[in-house]
């Protein structure tokens, strides 16, 4: 087993810094590895700095453990050059990235989304210093959930990047870079029931009643979401990507995004009376949503999104309503409607309050989608 020492050498200018080496000692060879840190004397066995040494050795040792293990040949260099590959590659910044670049690879977008925002919240959270994978401890997490916390940030939006540093590290472990220090136990991981999201029929005609300007921003919005909530509750990605050839004999046939699973809906007079306030889409799409031709769809659809969601918090205000309103109440309420409205349970989940929307799928499978049709017309005729 090679031989591992921190050494500090004191600079030959009186006053100055001194630098920080390896010695390592493999087979009565001795090599050199510098670690750039210039620190004084005195603080050699400063708590930081001794902290970085600590997890510098721990590395360099786990090296030379894992270089003994294969029975292989190999000197104190074969260490020093491991050991910079491996700080080259595994920081949490250079490690997430490289799943990122892997997901979207394999066409995971929606994925890789979920990687990218929460490593820009941990890269805002360390300023923009990276840290290696193994340096990862619980006071380093329970920062993080403070900070994103501090930030305004709810439970589970705060457990959601909880959840997928959490992932990265355990691909780490999994893939035997790190070993296990299990630094997550401290923090929320779980998932709160958020506050119902659901309109009650009344509010629902209020703002198919509203009188707005046609051709503006809020009316665009306020079709968008009447026609997510005329089409079941259809999410507003799916929504977007509705090519013109899922439309045939009077009903759409798509596959959620989001889970796969493949639906029928019956096309009606008021999803054919939006569409008609509209120029025909040139693009392959059916909706009024990506309207041009562009190489990031999904950008265009993220402002439509994010500018939808805007004017329907003036709507909320306009009907004087203290909820939020965004285009995912269209699906809350869409269920709800069908509960009040005396649909069985099998036909709808309990107002979309499934702690996992798996039981939803089961449900949504077995059943004929014209009992599901006839459901959705009662409830259309409902406003």
């Amino acid at each position: 087993m090679a031989s591992i020492k921190a050494i500090f050498r004191p600079s030959t200018v009186s006053g100055q810094k001194g630098t920080v080496y390896y010695r390592i000692i493999h087979e009565r060879k001795v090599r050199h590895l510098p670690t750039g840190y210039k620190v004084h004397k005195s603080e050699f066995n400063h708590i930081d700095t001794k902290e970085k040494i600590h997890r510098d050795i721990e590395r360099l040792e786990r090296i030379a453990r894992i270089l003994d293990s294969k029975g292989s040949v190999y000197t104190s260099g074969d260490i020093i050059d491991e050991f910079r590959r491996y700080t080259g590659l595994y920081s949490i910044f250079n490690y997430m990235e490289s799943i990122i670049a892997s997901l979207k690879s394999r066409n995971k977008t929606r994925t890789a989304e979920t990687y990218k925002t929460t490593l820009n919240r941990f890269k805002q959270f360390r300023m923009g210093e990276d840290i290696m994978l193994d340096a990862i401890t619980h006071d380093l997490i329970e920062s993080f959930e403070a900070h994103l916390q501090e930030k305004g940030n709810t439970p589970n939006t705060t457990s959601f990047y909880m959840r997928i540093l959490r992932a990265t590290y355990n691909r780490a472990v999994q893939d035997n870079i790190i070993d296990n220090r299990s630094p997550f136990r401290r923090v929320y991981t779980g998932i709160e029931k958020t506050m119902k999201r659901a309109l009650p029929l009344t509010v629902m005609k209020k703002i198919k009643a509203l009188d707005l300007p046609p051709t503006t921003p809020a009316d665009y919005a306020r079709d968008m979401f009447l026609m997510s909530f005329f089409l079941r509750g259809m999410s507003f990605i799916d929504m977007a990507f509705l090519r013109k050839t899922d439309l045939t004999d009077n009903h759409i046939y798509y596959r959620r995004r989001k889970t796969g699973q493949p639906l029928k809906i019956a096309w009606t007079k008021e999803m054919q009376e939006i569409l008609d306030k509209y120029p025909e889409n040139p693009t392959r799409y059916l909706l009024p949503i990506i309207t041009v031709n562009a190489i990031n769809e999904r950008q265009i659809y993220r402002y439509k999104s994010y500018s939808i969601n805007r004017q329907l918090k003036k709507i909320a205000a306009m009907i004087k309503i203290t909820s939020p309103l965004t285009l995912y109440c269209a699906r809350h309420s869409w269920a709800s409607a069908a509960k009040a409205k005396g649909i069985p349970l099998s036909i709808i989940s309990e107002g979309m309050g499934h702690d996992s929307e798996t039981t939803t799928r089961i449900y949504l499978a077995s059943l004929d989608t014209t009992v599901i049709d006839k459901a959705n017309s009662m409830i259309i005729k409902s406003l």
